[in-house]
């Protein structure tokens, strides 16, 4: 049997906008050989009776339960190189599809003999497209749903923390009050000096339209996410504009 790592501490599943849910649940790892414990976010997609899992966060068996009664789990998408701890859970648990970032795919599953799928033009949601970071040296994508005015679901890329919440220990506060993390509709501080993305990048992502960005850390951010989130690529990128 494959071993996987276990659950952490989580919120409830909330449905945000329809058809579409989000939990945000804790995070432990050992970065710059310190120990860290932070928050990170799970997006759910429901498509009929199908439900799509990005930025996956393993839940425990109360949140499996009630992740059951939404629909069936058949598509588990990694939409950064930072993220995919419990991908090979679920992808193990349901059988589902397992979909990638260009240069992401050979990435291990831990013993799933699942195929692994290259996300590009084709995709798990009918009414989605895939936007792709073309300058970064880490693989990182953002999926754009046409719903709703149009919602952005992104990973490291963009975040929107505004303040620590209960899955932050003390030290992982402090040092990342320190380091900017707190900051509406923000470039993830520690994504941004990884993948050294160019201004060109953002100026695309510019030109989709949406009105809401659920990210892989962070809040929700409705209605206003396109003009909040294009204040800021203005702001970090204005010397390279």
């Amino acid at each position: 049997m494959p071993s996987f790592p276990p659950a952490l501490a989580h919120n409830a599943i909330e449905e945000i906008l329809p058809d579409l849910f989000f939990v945000s649940g804790a995070m432990e790892t050992v970065l710059m050989d310190l120990d860290w414990q932070f928050s990170r976010n799970m997006t759910i997609v429901r498509d009929g009776e199908r439900l799509i899992l990005i930025n996956t966060v393993r839940l425990d068996d109360d949140g499996l339960a009630e992740l059951d009664r939404l629909g069936k789990v058949t598509d588990v998408i990694r939409l950064g190189a930072l993220h995919g701890r419990d991908d090979a859970f679920y992808v193990d648990r349901y059988q589902a599809q397992y979909w990638v970032m260009p240069g992401l795919e050979p990435e291990d599953q831990s013993g799933s003999e699942r195929e692994t799928n290259v996300l590009g033009q084709t995709l798990p949601l009918s009414d989605a497209s895939l936007f792709q970071f073309q300058t970064t040296k880490l693989p990182e994508g953002v999926l754009h749903l046409q719903r709703d005015g149009g919602i952005l679901i992104a990973c490291d890329a963009l975040q929107n923390w505004l303040k620590p919440d209960e899955h932050f220990c003390d030290a992982s506060r402090q040092r990342m009050e320190q380091m900017g993390f707190f900051t509406p509709a923000n470039i993830g501080p520690v994504w941004l000096q990884a993948a050294e993305p160019a201004a060109e990048d953002f100026n695309r992502l510019k030109t989709l339209n949406f009105k809401h960005v659920l990210c892989g850390h962070g809040q929700p951010l409705l209605d206003n996410a396109k003009e909040d989130f294009s204040a800021t690529f203005d702001r970090v990128f204005h010397c390279q504009a």
